[in-house]
């Protein structure tokens, strides 16, 4: 799975925590996290735990690169206060701590998720990755975990850090990336699969061979239908929606699309107004959707990200567990249309 990588910086050297912002000064920091005590001993672990990972400094026993004296008994006070001493070696951080987004514990002290001499942890972190940004982050580690449909972008690859720089960004949340293009470079392959093991489509190359765009995927905005760290519903979508082919018809159902849609598009057995898709005042979308046991969904006939065809009708839909491709075969003519030999025999329609 080709998750989105990004930088975790190898541990500050010992250091103290930079002061707070001055008198009057707006706080940067969340209100979720203010109250948040980030505070972490400095210090190395003890002999008798097991570590995998050493600052180079201490791993050579020259501590006088940081501390006063040479002597690992007694270093001494380290040589320089707060972040500045982490810069002086890890200089490319002082430019990346300019950005607009900054994270508040990054601010206060590298020293907050690094151990400045050694851990069990890649990146000299005090925890594994995901549990400490958890640790703070107490709402999204709620959702993470007690949703019903996750996101494999939370535990897999480089988890949190996918989506997320933990120093400083130029996106607003912290993002490696606008949101939309963040989304559409992870799902940019063809072999990723959701938590059920279904395989997911390779959405850039979707997109680009596909022109005409839903208006959420048009704006560039995933959020309209989709959560980021987990839900309830198919495909971490923000409201319900049939997760197959067959669907008995309630509205509570269609949720999502109706937060858009006129619901009456469905509910109206005959209309000459809320839809071409009717032979006469026969509205067909009710035909086929309105069923008490096998209406299709919506995406039985229409694509929900991009399409070829005009009101995003398909070339051909996933059918079975097997996925295989049923042709849909539409033809749109000047007065209506007719799909040929699909679901049915060919049928057509005449406004």
């Amino acid at each position: 799975m080709a998750w989105a990588k990004i930088l975790v910086s190898v541990a500050c050297a010992a250091a103290l925590a930079l002061p707070g912002p001055a008198a009057g000064a707006p706080s940067t920091e969340p209100k979720a996290l203010r109250k948040h005590t980030f505070k972490v001993n400095p210090g190395p672990l003890p002999a008798r735990e097991k570590t995998a990972w050493s600052h180079a400094p201490y791993e050579a026993g020259d501590c006088s690169i940081c501390h006063a004296s040479a002597d690992p008994r007694k270093p001494g006070p380290v040589t320089t206060s707060g972040n500045a001493l982490c810069y002086s070696c890890h200089d490319e951080f002082q430019e990346i701590m300019k950005r607009p987004y900054q994270h508040p514990p990054a601010v206060e002290s590298c020293l907050n998720c690094h151990n400045a001499h050694n851990s069990r942890e890649r990146g000299l972190l005090h925890t594994e990755l995901a549990t400490g940004c958890k640790d703070c982050h107490r709402q999204v580690k709620e959702i993470a975990e007690t949703s019903k449909v996750k996101h494999g972008a939370l535990d897999q690859g480089a988890k949190c850090a996918n989506c997320h720089n933990p120093h400083g960004t130029s996106v607003e949340k912290l993002l490696i990336q606008l949101p939309y293009d963040q989304c559409v470079s992870c799902h940019a392959v063809d072999d990723m699969k959701d938590h059920e093991g279904v395989v997911l489509t390779n959405y850039k190359k979707w997109l680009d061979e596909n022109k005409v765009k839903h208006a959420p995927v048009q704006a560039k905005d995933c959020s309209a239908c989709h959560r980021t760290h987990g839900g309830e519903n198919f495909r971490l979508l923000i409201a319900e929606y049939p997760a197959t082919f067959y669907s008995a018809y309630d509205r509570k159902n269609y949720a999502l699309c109706f937060s858009c849609h006129n619901e009456k598009v469905v509910s109206e057995p005959e209309t000459r107004t809320l839809t071409n898709f009717r032979d006469g005042s026969r509205n067909l979308h009710f035909l086929h959707v309105n069923k008490a046991d096998r209406g299709r969904a919506c995406r039985a006939c229409h694509e929900v990200h991009a399409s070829r065809q005009p009101r995003h009708v398909r070339d051909g839909v996933p059918y079975g567990p097997t996925g295989w491709v049923l042709k849909i075969n539409y033809l749109k003519t000047p007065t209506g249309g007719q799909c040929a030999r699909t679901c049915h025999d060919t049928k057509s329609y005449e406004r």
